[in-house]
C-alpha cells in the first residue's frame, strides 16, 4: 500500500540550505566530511615532498655561498687598491695642540692678519719683543699720529699676547693704552674690545687702572642707555671706589642728568678727569639739545647768546652759534646793538624735533 503524501512530519526529510552556516558545535564533527576527502586513500603534496635530514641541512647552511666570477675579480682590485693606498698614502698631521705656544718671531713691527689656522710660533712674537714694540709704537704715536697704523699694531700684538695666554701686567698695559687711543680717535668698537678684556685681567688682581676704566664704564652706560648695565656697575662698586675721583664725577653725570638738572651736568663735563670727556662728547650733544628745549620753555621771547655759552658748556660764542646754525636755527639769531639774541619763543618747535631725533638712536658698536 502506497504511503500518502500527507503523512506525519516526522516520516519526512528537509532538504538542507546550502546557504545557511553549521554550527561552532558541529564543525569537527567527522559525519560533516565529504565522501571524497574521506576515502582519499592518497598521501597529500605535504606528504609527497622530501626534506632533507637535520644533519644534512646543517652541512648546507655552513657551506660558503658561491661566488661569481666577476665577483672574484672584484674583490681581487678592491685588496690591490687598499695595499698601494697604504703604501703610497702620507702619514696624517698631528692634530694642532689647543694650548699656549712660545713665539719666536724678533720682527718688531708686525702687521695684523685674522688667524685661520693654528699659529705657527715663528710668526709670533714672545714677550720680550713684544715689550720692544710697545715702546716704539708710543714714541711713533707721538710724533706721528697715524691711528690707522698703530690700531693695526696693537690688534697684531693683542693677538700675539692672546695665542701665547700671556696675562700679567704687561698684557693690562697694553690694553689700556689701545683703549685710550681709541677713545681719544672716536673708534668706541676697539675701546669696547679692549675694555671687556681690561675688566677680566682686572679680575685675577693684576696692577693696572682699573679706578679709571671703571669710570669710564659709568660714562659709557650713559652714553648708551643701557639701564641694566649702568646698574650693575654701580652695583660693584665698593665704598671706597665711590669716593674715587674719577668714579665720583661719573657718579655724579648720571646724577644730574636723572635729575634733569642740565647746569650741573655741563659744569661736570667742563671739568672731566682722565680721558672721561672723550666719552661724554659722545652725547654732549643731545643732552645740550634737551637742555635747549628746556630753556626755551623757560625763557621767553629771547636770551643773550652769552647765556647759551655759559649755560651749556660752550667755548665761546661763536661755538654756541655754530651749534645752533647747524641745527637749522641761523634765522634765530638777531644782532642787537651789544649783544647776539637767540629767539627761544620761536625755537622750541624746531629743537624740540632735534631732541627727540637724538635720542631715538645710539650707535653701539662692538657692545660690552
Amino acid at each position: 500500500m502506497k504511503r500518502s503524501m500527507h503523512s506525519s512530519p516526522s516520516h519526512i526529510r528537509e532538504p538542507l540550505n546550502p546557504k545557511k552556516r553549521k554550527s561552532a558545535d558541529f564543525a569537527n564533527d567527522d559525519n560533516s566530511q565529504p565522501p571524497w576527502r574521506t576515502t582519499n586513500s592518497r598521501s597529500s603534496l605535504q606528504d609527497r615532498i622530501t626534506y632533507p635530514s637535520p644533519e644534512k641541512r646543517a652541512s648546507l647552511d655552513d657551506s660558503p655561498p658561491r661566488s661569481s666570477k666577476f665577483q672574484k675579480e672584484a674583490n681581487k682590485r678592491k685588496r690591490r687598491f687598499e695595499t698601494e693606498y697604504k703604501a703610497f698614502r702620507s702619514p696624517s698631521p698631528p692634530p694642532p695642540s689647543s694650548g699656549p705656544i712660545t713665539g719666536t718671531c724678533e720682527v718688531l713691527e708686525k702687521k695684523y692678519l685674522r688667524l685661520t689656522a693654528p699659529p705657527v710660533p715663528s710668526k709670533v712674537r714672545p714677550e720680550r719683543v713684544l715689550r720692544q714694540t710697545l715702546d716704539l709704537l708710543k714714541k711713533k704715536w707721538k710724533r706721528e699720529s697715524n691711528y690707522s697704523y698703530i690700531c693695526d699694531q696693537f690688534k697684531s700684538m693683542r693677538q700675539d699676547l692672546t695665542v701665547q695666554h700671556l696675562k700679567n701686567d704687561f698684557t693690562v698695559s697694553v690694553y689700556e693704552i689701545h683703549a685710550r687711543i681709541a677713545l681719544e680717535k672716536g673708534d668706541i668698537g676697539e675701546y669696547n674690545q679692549c675694555q671687556t678684556q681690561l675688566r677680566s685681567l682686572y679680575a685675577l688682581g693684576l696692577k693696572g687702572n682699573p679706578i679709571e676704566f671703571k669710570a669710564y664704564r659709568i660714562l659709557y652706560f650713559i652714553h648708551t642707555a643701557n639701564r641694566t648695565g649702568l646698574n650693575d656697575t654701580m652695583a660693584d662698586l665698593t665704598a671706597a671706589e665711590k669716593e674715587e675721583k674719577p668714579i665720583k664725577h661719573a657718579l655724579e653725570v648720571r646724577s644730574s642728568l636723572a635729575l634733569g638738572n642740565y647746569h650741573k651736568f655741563f659744569q661736570l663735563y667742563l671739568d672731566t678727569p682722565n680721558m672721561g670727556a672723550y666719552l661724554m662728547d659722545m652725547f654732549v650733544v643731545r643732552e645740550r639739545l634737551a637742555a635747549l628745549c628746556n630753556i626755551c620753555r623757560a625763557y621767553k621771547p629771547d636770551v643773550k647768546l652769552r647765556f647759551i655759552t655759559e649755560e651749556l658748556g660752550f667755548e665761546s660764542d661763536a661755538d654756541a652759534a655754530q651749534f645752533i646754525i647747524d641745527h637749522q636755527g641761523q634765522h634765530l639769531l638777531e644782532d642787537r646793538t651789544d649783544y647776539i639774541a637767540f629767539l627761544t619763543g620761536k625755537a622750541g618747535s624746531l629743537f624740540e624735533g632735534a631732541r627727540s631725533a637724538a635720542f631715538r638712536k645710539v650707535d653701539i658698536k662692538g657692545q660690552i
